[in-house]
């Protein structure tokens, strides 16, 4: 046992362990003690990595290994559960807001993907869920804003606010849409 100031902290039932700790480790343990508390904390939190497939819910490569297997990170599917095939897809409606140039459209969508296809956009800023009634509510919050006669907006501080708002959680606006629908998926199976 070493007894010089490098030395691992840990204690278990032998009593101190006294191997040398890892060099520049947050914490002075030595590699076996590290790796212990590494899987300890994994259990509960689990490891965000690469999936070993594309998640079937929300296409993400990304998710988080847990000891009794993989959750997408997006979405949060369990993968290897199926959805129901004879279920029609969930349907999330969503109020978009999309910026092009100085403007703002403030729409609706069952379908963003392939709605926001055919709209001219730079930047999707959010998505809020809803339907028709909430996208009539903001146009009606924001109709000193329109411009005549259309679904376009000035982009001006209160509609900016707003967007801030809804983007507040820093996640993105498509991994959000995911969410949804995982969550919709999920409460049906």
């Amino acid at each position: 046992m070493t007894t010089d100031a490098a030395a691992c902290t840990a204690v278990d039932e032998r009593g101190p362990c006294g191997a040398p700790a890892e060099r520049g480790a947050p914490l002075r343990m030595c590699t076996q003690h590290l790796l212990a508390a590494h899987d300890w904390i994994v259990r509960e939190h689990g490891v965000t990595d690469v999936l070993p497939g594309a998640c079937r819910m929300c296409g993400s490569r990304v998710g988080v290994r847990y000891p009794s297997g993989w959750v997408c990170a997006t979405c949060e599917w369990r993968l290897g559960d199926v959805a129901d095939a004879e279920l029609p897809p969930p349907r999330v409606d969503v109020v978009y807001y999309v910026r092009w140039r100085e403007r703002v459209k403030i729409g609706t969508s069952s379908n963003p993907r392939q709605r926001l296809a055919t709209i001219p956009h730079d930047e999707v800023l959010a998505f809020e869920r809803g339907g028709r009634a909430l996208e009539q509510r903001r146009h009606a919050e924001f109709a000193a804003s329109r411009w005549p006669g259309r679904e376009w907006f000035r982009f001006d501080e209160a509609l900016v606010r707003h967007v801030a708002e809804l983007a507040a959680s820093g996640e993105d606006p498509w991994d959000r849409y995911d969410r949804w629908r995982s969550e919709e998926l999920a409460r049906r199976a």
